[in-house]
């Protein structure tokens, strides 16, 4: 499992994704709030973002893992197009979501 560590610019975006506004570096006293229309986010509402954006990757890993497994769409089709849809899911799906379960 891979960690992503968001960055501020994640965060910003993330928590205000119209706002104008500009960044020197990588640190939030490098971000120059040009909205005047929005309210610049606070240092602590930033890193609670990149947390819960970190938490979001982590747990989106299996969705991942998933698409990577499945064959192109051109083969599913395909495959449904000669075996049929219930074929499909207990062939190609099923296989997939048991080995990389949805996490609960």
């Amino acid at each position: 499992m891979m960690n992503k560590k968001h960055t501020l610019i994640d965060a910003v975006t993330s928590l205000r994704p119209t706002a104008k506004w500009e960044c020197f570096g990588y640190e939030y006293s490098g971000l120059n709030w040009l909205d005047t229309e929005q309210t610049k986010p606070t240092e602590s509402e930033v890193n609670a973002e990149i947390t819960r954006l970190d938490a979001q990757w982590i747990a989106d890993e299996y969705k991942r893992q998933r698409e990577y497994s499945y064959p192109d769409y051109g083969t599913q089709l395909d495959y449904i197009y000669h075996n049929g849809i219930e074929k499909w899911k207990t062939d190609i799906v099923d296989p997939v979501k048991n080995k990389y379960p949805k996490p609960s």
